[in-house]
C-alpha cells in the first residue's frame, strides 16, 4: 500500500543523514570489532569493516587520525567516532576518529576521540596561537596553592624577573570537579583583566591524575581565554589536551615560569651590548662628520689662500697687545711705588721718628704751634714717636729769649707724666750759642 505522501530519494537520503548525525548515541560511540577488508588509498584515507559474528559495519578513517597505525587485517580494535549516511552510495558508515588496540583502556580511547574532535574544530590550529608578552607586569597562575608547583613558580620568577607580580587563581588539580574549577579559575583571571599571561600548571602523575587537564571544558576555557596561556602540566613525557590547546607548552611548571619571564641577567647583557653598539654607531658618525668637516676646511682654505697670512697677522697683533699690556702694567706699578714713597715721606709718624713731637692742649686737643697758645699751669698732651706723655706749662718765653744773669730763674716743667714709661729727662735745658734758654725744643 502506497503512502499518499511521496518523498524523493534525495529527501530520504538527507533525512537519514540528519537522523544518524543528530542521534545522541550514534554521534559519539566506541565500537569493538575485528578489522576486515582493509584498504588504504593514495590519499592516506583508510577504508575497512568491523566484523563480529556475521555483523559488519563499514568504516572510513581519514588520513592523520589518531591510531591509524593500529589498523591491520584481522586486528581486534576499539574504534571511536560517529555514524553518518553517504547519499551517493546509499550507505551508512562510521567515520572513525581514533583507534586503539583492544586492552588499551577506555580513558585512552576517550582521549584519542576527544583530541580528534577538538582538532577538527580547530582548537589545535597553530595559526591562532598568540605570542607571549616580552616583559609581563602580572603573571596569572592556575594551580593548587598548597603544592610544590606554586613554590617552584615563585622561586623561578623571583630569580629571573622580580619585577613581575604573581597572581594566583587557586584551584584543585586532581579529582572530581577539578576540571570545572580549573576552567573557572582561567575565566576569573580573564574577567579581572590584570594578568598579561596565564600559567596553567600541575606536577607529574598518571593518566588518571592528569585526566582533568584532558577535559573538554578545560580545553575550551583555554581556547576562549583572551590572555595567552602557557601549559606546564606533568613532566616532559606527559601530554595533555591542555598542552595542545595552549599557546605555549612547557615540559614542567618551572619551565613554564621560565618561558613566561625574561632572564634578568640576559637583559643586562643585552643592555650592555646595545650600549656598546650605540657607542660604536655614534663614534662612527662622529668620525664621518669630523672627516667631512676637515674636507670642508681644506676646501675653504684652498679658496681663501690669504687666511694663513691673516692668521699670522692676528698672532702678531695679539703678541704686540700682550707686550703693551705688560709694559703698561709695569709703568703703573712704578707709579704706585713712587706715590707710596711720597706718602711715606709725608706721614706724620715719620716726622715724629726724626725727634719731633706733637703738643696738644689736654682739655680740647688743639695742636699748639706757638708758645703763647698755652698759659701757665695748663695741662698738655705730648705725642712722641715712641709713646705719649703729659706736662704742665710753668712759664714760657719767646723762641729767642734775652740774655739773663746766671742766677735768673729758668723755665721749667712743673710736672711730667710719661705714658710710655720712659725714664724722666733732666729739666735743665742746654743753652744755645748765644747762651739764651729756649721755651720749646724737639724732644729726643
Amino acid at each position: 500500500m502506497l503512502s499518499p505522501v511521496v518523498y524523493s530519494v534525495g529527501q530520504v537520503a538527507t533525512y537519514l543523514k540528519d537522523k544518524l548525525e543528530s542521534d545522541g548515541l550514534l554521534s559519539r560511540l566506541t565500537v569493538q570489532g575485528e578489522v576486515s577488508n582493509l584498504r588504504t588509498v593514495a590519499s592516506g584515507h583508510s577504508y575497512f569493516s568491523l566484523r563480529e559474528d556475521g555483523s559488519t559495519i563499514r568504516c572510513v578513517m581519514f588520513r592523520g587520525r589518531s591510531g591509524q597505525e593500529y589498523l591491520e587485517e584481522g586486528q581486534e580494535i576499539l574504534a571511536g567516532g560517529n555514524f553518518t549516511f553517504y547519499p551517493p552510495y546509499g550507505e551508512a558508515n562510521m567515520q572513525v576518529a581514533a583507534v586503539l588496540p583492544v586492552g588499551a583502556g577506555a580513558l585512552a580511547l576517550e582521549l584519542a576521540r576527544l583530541r580528534q574532535q577538538l582538532e577538527v574544530e580547530g582548537l589545535f590550529d597553530p595559526s591562532r596561537k598568540r605570542l607571549l608578552p616580552p616583559f609581563p607586569r602580572t603573571i596569572g597562575v592556575v594551580t593548587s596553592p598548597s603544592g610544590a608547583v606554586w613554590q617552584d613558580i615563585q622561586n623561578v620568577v623571583r630569580r629571573r624577573y622580580p619585577l613581575a607580580e604573581l597572581r594566583l587563581s587557586p584551584t584543585a588539580v586532581q579529582g572530581d570537579g577539578a576540571a570545572s574549577r580549573i576552567a573557572q579559575a582561567i575565566q576569573l583571571l580573564n574577567e579581572e583583566g590584570l594578568a598579561d599571561v596565564i600559567i596553567v600548571a600541575r606536577g607529574g602523575g598518571s593518566l588518571e591524575d592528569l585526566w582533568c587537564f584532558n577535559a573538554e571544558e578545560v580545553a575550551r576555557a583555554i581556547f576562549a581565554s583572551g590572555i595567552p596561556v602557557i601549559s606546564g602540566v606533568g613532566h616532559e613525557t606527559d601530554s595533555t589536551i591542555a598542552d595542545d590547546v595552549a599557546d605555549y607548552r612547557a615540559p614542567t611548571p618551572s619551565a613554564a615560569a621560565e618561558l613566561a619571564t625574561p632572564d634578568r641577567s640576559q637583559l643586562l647583557a643585552n643592555l650592555f651590548a646595545a650600549g656598546q653598539q650605540l657607542t660604536a654607531v655614534m663614534l662612527g658618525k662622529l668620525d664621518r662628520r669630523r672627516s667631512g668637516l676637515e674636507m670642508q676646511r681644506q676646501r675653504l682654505q684652498r679658496r681663501t689662500p690669504d687666511v694663513a697670512l691673516l692668521r699670522r697677522k692676528v698672532d702678531e697683533l695679539t703678541d704686540r697687545a700682550a707686550t703693551l699690556a705688560v709694559r703698561r702694567n709695569d709703568r703703573r706699578q712704578r707709579d704706585v711705588a713712587t706715590l707710596a714713597a711720597k706718602l711715606t715721606a709725608l706721614n706724620p709718624k715719620a716726622t715724629l721718628q726724626r725727634g719731633y713731637a706733637v703738643v696738644r692742649l689736654a682739655d680740647d686737643g688743639r695742636v699748639l704751634t706757638m708758645p703763647d697758645q698755652a698759659t701757665d699751669g695748663e695741662l698738655l698732651d705730648i705725642t712722641l714717636s715712641g709713646g705719649a706723655m703729659s706736662a704742665v706749662v710753668g712759664r714760657h718765653s719767646p723762641a729767642v729769649a734775652p740774655t739773663q744773669p746766671e742766677s735768673a730763674e729758668r723755665p721749667h716743667v712743673a710736672s711730667v707724666r710719661d705714658e710710655a714709661k720712659t725714664p724722666p729727662r733732666s729739666t735743665r735745658r742746654r743753652r744755645g750759642a748765644n747762651n739764651a734758654p729756649t721755651a720749646m725744643r724737639p724732644l729726643l
